[in-house]
């Protein structure tokens, strides 16, 4: 007869091991996705954030592009362009947006993109009265003055870091259409706190002081607590006149009938600034970066501005909504550039029922991450590496998203923003080419982490063109 603590021991051994396997063959009606489950709990997190010193699609995209797992949770890791596809436009019905507990605790558990239904089309018809057409043929002169400023200031210094100044000089024009915040008048910085919270929003979910992950949770809070306090005042001193989205907010917390709340309105307040801080300025570094690198897209770019100036009546007019639509190969650039920033890994979905698909069977409950958001436009060389080539665009129409570029997302969820980072890069573009030199003084390396990131900065000398 076995002592009794060999058969408790063998008991255990049989239950973990029992454990193991379902947890790497998880049950299914049908046939799993290709692909491994990783770890226990852990799954494939720590190849997920391993850096890669690459402008590449991440090794890890390229390995998998199959079932792996994450953060404890069955994920489909998937590339193919048509089952990205079918998830964006059967958003709501067989999909819904989903994130990690760890994403959902940084951008807030009423953030936009855990929202559903009729409430996310709500917001997003309050955002769109921000970032529509309209609103941006008002916005271009702003745009273009602090560009024009930005430009002259950085054309005074030895070395300016673009990854700094271009988030500086973004992050301060949204904040002011947004909150009316002006750096110089506040006795706090806003954007040092949203700093904070990018270095560790991509990171290891460790919430322990002095680890990355714990200082993004300190910055949101401290961010939080200032647009709190901010809308706050508002309220006691409200405007006549609607001159920022905070008044916006404000009218419509003080309807009877709305279903907006403060800490969905603090959430979303803090998901835009974000937005604005990092994607933004992190394509507009690279594409600066593409530009020092391929002189012979500087020359076409640099044509195509110089032809918008010939054609005006009065040469220091400022940029009109028509011109802008008029600058083809800039906005072939800028997908382009948008295309290979690759900013953000994933795009999480989660299935609302079991999904047959091309032979495989997807349970319900599972996540999806369509990764990468901007691939190839000839899927048959995904594997290939990428290559920067702002011609391939040329005769190409997008007026969302398609099949083989989602960068901005695609379906009811596709970015509301998307004509606003387009307008910033191409009115900072035109005053560059036009009126600027620049070169790399040190840095511009990149690393993906597995977001887009130039972790020494890209250091660049920007000089007044002789004419």
């Amino acid at each position: 007869m076995w002592p009794l603590a060999l058969c408790i021991g063998v008991l255990v051994f049989i239950s973990i091991t029992h454990w193991v396997f379902r947890w790497r063959n998880p049950r299914c009606s049908g046939k799993l996705p290709p692909g491994s489950m990783g770890w226990p709990l852990l799954g494939e997190s720590l190849q997920f954030f391993a850096p890669n010193m690459s402008s590449d699609i991440p090794p890890f995209v390229k390995e998998r592009m199959e079932r792996t797992s994450l953060v404890g949770r069955p994920v489909i890791v998937s590339t193919d362009s048509d089952l990205n596809y079918f998830i964006f436009q059967q958003e709501g019905h067989l999909f819904q947006s989903w994130y990690p507990d760890t994403f959902t605790e940084i951008f807030g558990r009423q953030n936009v993109g855990s929202l559903h239904g009729f409430l996310y089309k709500y917001l997003k018809s309050m955002v769109l009265d921000l970032f529509g057409p309209e609103s941006l043929k008002k916005m271009i002169p702003e745009v273009e003055e602090t560009a024009s400023r930005n430009l002259k200031m950085w054309s005074d210094q030895d070395s300016v870091d673009l990854k700094d100044a271009t988030a500086r000089m973004i992050f301060d024009l949204t904040a002011k259409k947004l909150i009316s915040y002006d750096p110089e008048k506040s006795s706090e910085n806003l954007r040092e706190n949203f700093v904070a919270f990018m270095q560790g929003l991509i990171s290891f979910p460790l919430d322990i002081p002095g680890t990355a992950y714990h200082k993004c949770m300190q910055g949101r809070q401290k961010a939080m607590k200032m647009l709190k306090n901010m809308l706050q005042e508002r309220r006691l001193k409200p405007r006549k006149h609607r001159s920022d989205f905070f008044d916006h907010v404000l009218e419509e917390l003080q309807k009877e009938d709305t279903i907006l709340t403060e800490a969905i309105a603090l959430d979303l307040m803090f998901v835009l600034l974000f937005a604005s801080f990092e994607t933004t300025s992190l394509a507009l570094t690279l594409a600066i970066k593409f530009l020092v690198e391929h002189p012979l897209v500087l020359k076409e770019l640099r044509q195509e501005h110089e032809a918008i100036l010939r054609r005006r009546e009065n040469l220091d007019s400022g940029i009109t909504w028509k011109e802008y639509k008029s600058m083809t190969f800039t906005i072939q650039f800028i997908n382009e550039t948008v295309r290979l920033a690759n900013i953000v890994p994933g795009i999480f979905r989660k299935t609302l029922r079991e999904i047959k698909f091309k032979g495989y069977t997807i349970p319900s409950g599972w996540a999806i991450m369509v990764c990468p958001p901007a691939v190839h436009l000839n899927p048959a060389k995904y594997k290939e590496p990428l290559e920067f080539n702002p011609w391939r665009w040329d005769g190409v129409e997008l007026n969302g998203a398609t099949k083989h570029f989602m960068a901005f997302g695609g379906g009811m969820r596709f970015c509301v923003g998307t004509e606003f980072t387009k307008v910033q890069m191409a009115v900072f573009i035109h005053h560059l080419v036009t009126k600027f030199e620049c070169c790399t003084i040190k840095g511009g390396d990149i690393v993906r982490t597995p977001g887009l990131q130039f972790p020494k900065g890209f250091h660049a000398q920007i000089s007044v063109r002789d004419k």
